[in-house]
């Protein structure tokens, strides 16, 4: 029988983390917000996606984050009431494991590497982009974007090397200046009265039943794709079944009612009758005029600047976010024992980290060689492929948590924990639908590109699927240990 047990390794020196575990109590709930809110960093959603989601949905895009945050928070009440009966790392992984079974678990958990890798990847052309047009528009210097795109792979590299107590600093400490300058911005518009007044035209009737506001619906669950960490952060929180709930709820709430308030102050600062057109003359640098318009020249600078480290965060947030589910899946003895290793000092899963690297590497080299565009392409075909991912992961998900209550009667529970789970689960079956039908709306890409970004998902779950199946005859010790140990 094939041994698929790491090989043992020195002990490190006292007071470090074991070398195949994570650093343990590392994060409170603070800590974790911040995680879990950079992975969709505020500026990142406003400048780099709100101008698309105006020039498609209309003037009722704000509704569309409060609606994905509204409907991810009956799933997190579903999702935390599992959290503290599956202990093993992992995020959705281990929960659809737990109640779906092994080979529907491998199935998501390669889904769910592969998606959170899009995710990442894809926003370096935003940053690609937004670099080059900030040092072109403020320097007068035409950097090609790939070499930005380049710096920003090895500089989340350095950070996440460092450890999740470094990175936890570097994120609070970006998220608080990118959260204030949006808010001042509103502030200032709303004081000045806009473009128009203030008016509320994207809320009515008219508004939320443009058809394209249904198109953009991803955009809106894209925004809150930081909601997993909180679970593949339990083994390094503090109390995590106080923790890691509660942070939860934080974030979700807090992103919904922040994302909603901007994309609407930035809807009244350009007027309901000129926001389309808007952004559709000038949808990368948008935010940016309007920024410098109601605030000043400073203003603009300050966000060219924002954004960037917006787009840093974010990507830091899904570097750590992947190389946790990397190291899960290789303890489980899915993926080569190496991908466990974690820095003797820090604690950080570095070997996953450095093969993480050379992936991004490659892809941006792709799209840099064939001459592709950085955020037409490369962020809207990546992304859009990590979207519909975390989306079925969150549907299995509320099945798993469905599944597994019914099948332990004996679990104390609330009432409404299930009825939670189907609501949600149905909820984000129609996002995915709507999604699917409607993807060339966001790519622009043609049936081809179009095919490939919907198959991805699809392909990646039957591969594991079936190597779950295979494994059960093959390589049974793996198979027993996929989805790793859980208490309940």
């Amino acid at each position: 029988m094939e041994q698929t047990t790491a090989p043992a390794v020195a002990e490190p020196a006292t007071g470090a983390p074991a070398p195949n575990s994570l650093r343990p109590n590392a994060l409170g709930t603070g800590g974790i917000v911040f995680m879990v809110i950079s992975a969709a960093a505020p500026l990142t959603v406003m400048a780099g996606v709100a101008p698309i989601a105006i020039l498609i949905g209309g003037i009722g895009a704000p509704v569309v984050y409060v609606v994905a945050g509204l409907i991810l928070g009956v799933f997190a009440v579903a999702f935390m009431a599992m959290t503290k009966h599956v202990k093993a790392l992992g995020g959705f992984y281990t929960y659809i494991t737990q109640s779906l079974g092994k080979a529907v678990g491998l199935g998501s958990s390669l889904v769910a590497l592969v998606a959170y890798n899009a995710m990442e990847i894809g926003l370096y052309g935003l940053l690609g982009a937004q670099g080059h047009d900030m040092l072109l528009t403020q320097f007068g210097i035409d950097v090609p974007w790939w070499v930005i795109a380049a710096i920003g792979v090895f500089a989340i590299f350095f950070v996440a090397y460092r450890g999740v107590d470094v990175g936890a600093k570097v994120l609070g400490v970006l998220l608080g200046l990118e959260t204030v300058i949006l808010l001042a911005f509103a502030v200032v518009v709303l004081v000045q009265g806009g473009a128009e007044g203030i008016t509320f035209g994207s809320f009515t009737p008219e508004a939320l039943f443009n058809p394209g506001l249904f198109a953009i619906l991803g955009a809106g669950f894209a925004a809150f794709l930081g909601f997993e960490s909180t679970a593949l952060y339990r083994e390094e929180a503090r109390d995590p079944n106080r923790t890691i709930p509660r942070a939860t709820y934080i974030s979700v709430a807090f992103l919904a009612g922040f994302y909603g308030f901007i994309m609407w102050a930035i809807v009244i600062s350009l007027g309901e009758t000129n926001a389309v057109a808007a952004a559709a003359e000038n949808p990368a640098g948008l935010v940016f005029a309007q920024a410098g318009h109601y605030l000043g020249a400073w203003a603009e600078f300050a966000m060219y600047l924002l954004i960037l480290t917006s787009v840093y965060a974010s990507q830091l947030a899904f570097h750590n976010a992947i190389n946790r589910y990397t190291f899960s899946l290789a303890r489980d003895g899915v993926l080569p024992a190496a991908l466990r290793r974690t820095h003797p000092k820090s604690g950080s899963p570095y070997v996953s980290g450095i093969v993480q690297t050379v992936l991004a590497v490659v892809v941006v080299a792709f799209f840099a060689i064939g001459g592709l565009d950085p955020y037409m392409q490369l962020l809207l075909w990546v992304n859009s492929a990590g979207v519909l991912g975390i989306l079925l992961l969150q549907v299995l998900t509320c099945v798993a948590v469905a599944v597994f209550f019914l099948k332990n009667p004996g679990i104390a529970r609330k009432w409404y924990v299930v009825p939670a789970a189907v609501v949600s689960g149905l909820a984000q079956v129609g996002v995915l639908y709507i999604l699917c039908t409607s993807l060339d709306m966001l790519t622009a890409g043609g049936p081809v590109v179009n095919f490939f970004v919907l198959a991805i998902t699809p392909v990646t779950f039957t591969v594991g699927f079936v190597l779950a199946v295979v494994w059960k005859r093959t390589r049974p010790q793996v198979y027993a240990a996929i989805g790793g140990a859980s208490e309940f």
